[in-house]
């Protein structure tokens, strides 16, 4: 099936899956407006779609710090079991609804202490809204396997409790670990002694690098600090000259180590200037792990269905490219390799297998 012949249907009823996509960056903007009026948080526009049009417009600065900053509307909502409960139901839901197989969500629970939770309880009751949307989607025919990656945010000084965190709830829906927050300026091997910690532990975690920052901070998260995934990664073309791969790249390639592109996300920080020109294309023509990533679903106004979309609109790709990041994305996901290997034979490929026959 070539590329213009991709309807957008068709890509929704895709099995997906997704590895770098933020709780607190996804939420509906209807709730949003819901849970801000009962905490008593003033939004930018009280309006659900004119709420969606603000933080995608504030969103698109060319600068990941001003793309950070919008999280102050959702983090404010995301304070107690209510709004934590519904947020992390609904998320589930909403990956489901978008053809969804497989997810990781990723948040710092850190952030979401101000109205007397422990980071403990916060993950208890992540992991609970969690369970009850994996539930509601089984129920309703589009059952979609979560599992949970908890961040340290990496300019603080509580990324050791975060990871002393996704070691307790490993058995308890927590698959990894991340760092995340402002990456230029704050190295990941500043938090050495955590993923020291978690390699220890048998932990696995990926970590933000080659946004904001160049190939230096990938040659942290992986040399240094032992990360099994890169988020995002763009900047490793840095280290490719006419097609020929320098000694970072050629070990991303050659060892298979997971980039969680994210496409749209990339544009709003001025980490990429179009998705034509996206680095994932070149990279997947190299031979490179690439997946496929939505990164905040509601700051970048987008789903998995228009990720896709978009690089078969404006990037020419066809619907094998499309499995074959999907399939990518499942073999590097954090959890057991039977798991990983019974979705994408049983769910995935037969999936893709039934749209190229339409």
């Amino acid at each position: 099936m070539s590329a213009t012949r991709i309807d957008a249907d068709v890509i929704r009823r895709l099995p997906k899956a997704v590895l770098h996509d933020h709780l607190d960056g996804g939420l509906r903007p209807a709730t949003l407006v819901e849970l801000a009026a009962e905490v008593g948080h003033t939004l930018p526009e009280t309006d659900p779609e004119g709420l969606a049009a603000w933080f995608y417009e504030a969103a698109n600065s060319g600068d990941l710090v001003r793309y950070i900053a919008t999280f102050e509307h959702t983090l404010a909502v995301l304070q107690t079991r209510e709004g934590l409960l519904r947020a992390a139901e609904e998320y589930v839901l909403d990956l489901a609804a978008d053809g969804v197989v497989y997810g990781e969500v990723r948040y710092a629970p850190e952030l979401n202490v101000n109205g007397g939770l422990t980071m403990a309880e916060v993950v208890e009751t992540v992991q609970e809204g969690l369970a009850a949307g994996m539930a509601k989607a089984a129920a309703q025919g589009t059952p979609v396997r979560v599992g949970t990656l908890l961040c340290g945010m990496r300019m603080f000084d509580r990324v050791r409790e975060a990871a002393d965190l996704a070691v307790a709830f490993r058995d308890a829906g927590v698959v990894g670990f991340d760092i995340a927050g402002a990456e230029d300026g704050f190295p990941p091997a500043d938090h050495l002694a955590a993923f020291e910690h978690l390699r220890r532990e048998s932990v696995p975690f990926t970590i933000h690098a080659g946004e904001a920052h160049g190939l230096p901070s990938i040659h942290q998260a992986l040399q240094v600090c032992g990360a099994q995934r890169i988020g995002h990664g763009v900047r490793i073309t840095e280290d490719i000259v006419d097609g020929k791969l320098g000694r970072l790249a050629g070990w991303v390639r050659d060892r298979r180590i997971a980039l969680e592109m994210c496409p749209t996300s990339n544009l709003q920080t001025g980490a990429a200037t179009s998705i034509a020109d996206h680095p994932i294309t070149a990279l997947r023509d190299l031979g490179f792990r690439v997946t496929l990533n939505t990164d905040n679903r509601l700051v970048s106004g987008t789903t998995m269905t228009r990720e896709m979309s978009l690089l078969v609109d404006e990037a020419g790709w066809t619907l094998d490219d499309l499995r074959t990041v999907t399939v990518n994305a499942v073999k590097s996901a954090f959890i057991p390799f039977d798991e990983r290997n019974a979705l994408i034979e049983n769910v995935v490929l037969p999936g893709y297998a039934a749209a190229s026959d339409r």
